[in-house]
């Protein structure tokens, strides 16, 4: 008697052809070091911004001269956000030598293709009309292109942050952006736009979390550990690997 488990064959049940997986290499080290740093710098910077923005009334037991919660608060602040700048520096720099997932051209929706699948995620992910459309390797069109808005945002902050940064820092780089104060109207005016923008990001964190998890709940091929080490499952229908191998792939 076989000791082997009977498995069901959910594929074969539904009337399709088995499935065989490919592993492709899709987010190379540099990208999600990006990704990581960036998490990090990005957390650091809600927070404490939040906090510069709305400063806690503690009540304290020893004298304020023993206390410097709120300085700490803003070198956090200042520190995160020079790490978050030469970050997303690396970052422009290897979308423009990365492999085909990660250049600049899969940002922009330029194609009548790409146009159709942002369509087709929003019916998944929006709408949830549907289970699955066409399925990517990389981003989707949606996905990329909103990455590529909130790039826009990530300079708008850099610009803005450094602005107010530029009237109480002697540092060269802060100074480049003191033009940005008089063209806004003023320092209120600069805050108020920067402020405003941390809640864009506390939205996208959360969107793009919940998106990560769904993603991977549907699709199975590994979108949350894929930005860890680096790989996803492709499912290919046909008898084996070698037919389905894509070029400029590594596939096991």
């Amino acid at each position: 008697m076989s000791t082997n488990p009977v498995v069901r064959d959910v594929f074969k049940t539904n009337g399709s052809a088995p499935v065989e997986y490919r592993r492709v290499y899709v987010w190379e080290l540099p990208v999600r070091a990006y990704h990581w740093i960036n998490a990090i710098a990005l957390t650091l910077l809600c927070v404490t911004g939040y906090l510069i923005g709305h400063p806690l009334r503690i009540s304290y037991s020893q004298e304020a001269y023993q206390q410097y919660w709120f300085g700490w608060t803003r070198f956090i602040h200042f520190a995160a956000a020079y790490v978050y700048v030469f970050n997303f520096g690396m970052r422009i720099y290897w979308g423009f030598v990365g492999n085909k997932y990660a250049v600049w051209k899969t940002f922009l929706p330029l194609t009548r293709k790409q146009q159709e699948e942002i369509v087709d995620v929003i019916k998944t992910d929006v709408l949830q009309v549907k289970m699955h459309g066409e399925i990517s390797t990389g981003h989707n069109s949606l996905a990329a292109f909103i990455y590529f808005l909130t790039f826009l945002v990530f300079c708008f902050q850099t610009i803005t942050g450094f602005a107010l940064y530029s009237g109480m820092s002697d540092a060269w780089l802060p100074h480049l952006f003191r033009w940005v104060v008089p063209l806004m109207g003023g320092e209120f005016a600069v805050r108020f736009w920067h402020h405003l923008f941390l809640w864009f990001f506390v939205m996208f964190v959360i969107v793009h979390i919940y998106l990560s998890f769904y993603h991977d709940y549907i699709e199975g091929r590994g979108t949350v550990s894929s930005i860890i080490g680096g790989w996803k499952f492709d499912r290919v229908k046909g008898a084996g690997n070698q037919g389905a191998k894509e070029q400029g792939d590594k596939t096991v």
